[in-house]
């Protein structure tokens, strides 16, 4: 009975401890909401893992999710440009600066966009490939960080014949044949599902009470 009530003791700290972690966005990400930012400048991604490749998949893929929220994106083939003439393409350079002001200046940004790419790897055996990522969204007036998320995603590319044997010859293919850039924009949509809405959005304003997902995750996809 002692082993009975222990055990539901634990289960119910366990359900309190989930419930109070469940932050609602207005309170999660209020400097969004307290500078209602506009237009938003993706920095080159910072790549610390091992894959040479992994830096242009999230390049090319971070503008659409941020778009659909209701922000404007810098065009990014255009800002890349003019970061390389400017002699700015690493990104490392400026993610620690005090001041992101000369964004303001050059790009009229308001949210300066920095993804860090910690580790990317693909195991054939597990039929995954894994990714340990950051995303910082940093205002260009205050510096301030605005909107942040860390964590873990896991891409499952096994498939299902039917079949055991043929199962796995076929994750092993797909495994080794998958194109990164839909891992990466998996990663994206994931990250920035909660972002809160911008000024082109029809719900801009109307989300402050929705629940916000943890800033740090671990994740599995495609769910």
């Amino acid at each position: 009975m002692k082993n009975i009530i222990y055990i539901l003791l634990i289960c119910s700290l366990l359900l309190t401890s989930c419930k109070s972690a469940s932050v609602i966005k207005s309170k999660q990400y209020s400097g969004i909401y307290n500078q209602n930012p506009l237009s938003v400048l993706i920095m080159p991604p910072i790549n610390r893992s091992t894959n040479v490749e992994a830096k242009e998949f999230f390049y090319t893929t971070l503008n659409v999710p941020v778009i659909n929220a209701g922000y404007y994106v810098i065009p990014p083939f255009l800002s890349m440009e003019i970061l390389k003439r400017e002699s700015a393409y690493d990104a490392e350079l400026f993610i620690d600066r005090p001041s992101l002001e000369v964004f303001a200046e050059i790009f009229g940004a308001d949210i300066a966009m920095f993804t860090i790419i910690n580790k990317w790897d693909k195991s054939s055996v597990f039929s995954t490939v894994t990714i340990d990522l950051e995303y910082i969204l940093k205002s260009t007036r205050t510096n301030e960080v605005l909107f942040t998320k860390k964590g873990v995603v896991t891409y499952n590319t096994s498939l299902s014949t039917g079949n055991p044997l043929l199962n796995i010859a076929a994750s092993l293919i797909n495994t080794a044949a998958i194109k990164y850039v839909d891992v990466a924009r998996a990663c994206n949509n994931y990250s920035f599902s909660d972002i809160p809405k911008g000024k082109y959005s029809p719900k801009f304003g109307l989300d402050r009470e929705e629940k916000s997902s943890p800033k740090k995750f671990n994740v599995r996809l495609p769910k």
